[in-house]
């Protein structure tokens, strides 16, 4: 990881070349002006005066090198400060493994964490967003690399973002390998960062997901989400200020915690248990991950043509936050569940002889699962049949 900045480096070279000091102007064709010229020249400009901090990327890099270290796995020693990071593939001994890629970022959940001021879980959501989306392949997450951008750094905040990374990498099986800290004064207001996170992962090719067998009588099982996870957060912050509260108030869906904390549930990661799952039964053909579009856009991406899901919607664990959120902003339920999750984060279609198989693997392993429904025949392109009344009230 270094700090790195394109937007600024212009602001040195705004004078006309007659206007430099003589320090500044090499004095043979190829040489460079010495740092301490530099420094000591009363009309030079440093890097730091144009608003980056080096000395500050540096110090970061030194803090946050033993969460980084901890991601360490079979492949990766997740050291940093390379040029790039290594991952020694065929140290996993794959016997023919495909690559998957995913990459995300967290959304403008990004700026009530910073409201806030609680920046310690967002780095779980980012490595989330991705590797939840590889293991819907049914790949292993293997190395995680991120991107933090900001206008001006600061540590502490940093520091507590990339500690949420890694800790989301070692929940996940995967080395956090490299990243970038981009420091860009213009671009960012006071206090405000984004990121964004990419996966990469591995599945065997004759185990990708989702298989080419899904057909009508499959199972839907549902696994429950943590909370909001990280979508609709223009509309969470937009439905905040209308109920008049702060995000220091105690929440009126979790006593005992702030909003902005309850808010700021990390995404869960789904990763091991579905792995596990997966090792232990062929019965297991597709997996989707609920983010944005919720259940109408999400569930069709893994099925095939003439097919649809016909889920119960009464048979959703609506959490109190999305409630809360529905009653706050008087919203539909078709709308909760296109923008939402509404409780469930992630589907699991199976072979309805192996479905009870699946479901006890996985709330032995800590997931509340649910039976949504299943596959039924449908004419043209998949979509998702709801019936019953998802539990708002």
């Amino acid at each position: 990881m270094h700090c790195d900045d394109k937007s600024t480096v212009a602001v040195a070279f705004r004078r006309p070349i007659g206007e430099y000091p003589r320090e500044l102007v090499p004095a043979a064709p190829g040489a460079l002006p010495r740092r301490h010229d530099l420094a000591d020249h009363p009309n030079s400009w440093t890097y730091s005066q144009a608003g980056v901090d080096i000395d500050a990327g540096n110090e970061l890099v030194r803090r946050i090198k033993p969460a980084v270290r901890s991601t360490a796995r079979i492949g990766a020693d997740a050291e940093i400060g390379g040029f790039g990071g290594l991952f020694d593939l065929a140290a996993c001994k794959y016997r023919d493994p495909v690559l998957v890629a995913a990459n995300d970022g967290v959304g403008t959940k990004l700026k009530l964490a910073i409201d806030a001021g609680l920046h310690d879980t967002v780095g779980i959501d980012l490595v989330a967003m991705s590797v939840n989306d590889l293991v819907v392949q049914g790949a292993e997450p293997l190395f995680f690399l991120d991107y933090f951008a900001c206008g001006k750094l600061a540590i502490d905040t940093a520091a507590a973002v990339v500690e949420g990374i890694a800790s989301g990498c070692r929940e996940a099986g995967a080395a956090l390998i490299g990243g970038e800290t981009a420091e860009m004064p213009g671009m960012y207001g006071d206090g405000d960062y984004d990121l964004a996170g990419f996966a990469v992962g591995a599945v065997e090719r004759d185990k990708i997901l989702p298989a080419k067998t899904i057909r009508a009588g499959d199972v839907i099982l549902g696994l429950a989400s943590s909370g909001v996870h990280s979508n609709g957060f223009s509309l969470v912050r937009k439905l905040v200020g209308v109920s008049g509260l702060t995000l220091e108030d105690e929440a009126p869906f979790a006593p005992g915690a702030s909003l902005g904390r309850a808010l700021l549930t990390p995404t869960r990661i789904y990763v091991k248990p579905l792995l596990s799952a997966l090792k232990a039964n062929d019965g297991i053909k597709g997996l989707a991950h609920i983010t944005g579009g919720g259940f109408w856009e999400n569930i069709p991406r893994v099925l095939p043509e003439n097919t649809g899901a016909a889920i119960d919607l009464a048979r959703i664990p609506v959490l109190p936050v999305f409630k809360w959120l529905a009653k706050t902003g008087g919203i539909a339920p078709n709308e909760m569940l296109r923008t939402f999750n509404c409780g469930i984060g992630m589907i699991v279609v199976v072979e309805a002889s192996a479905a009870d198989a699946v479901t006890d693997h996985l709330a032995n392993l800590g997931e509340t699962v649910v039976r949504l429904g299943d596959i039924v025949e449908r004419p043209g392109s998949p979509e998702v049949v709801g019936s019953g009344a998802l539990g708002l009230t």
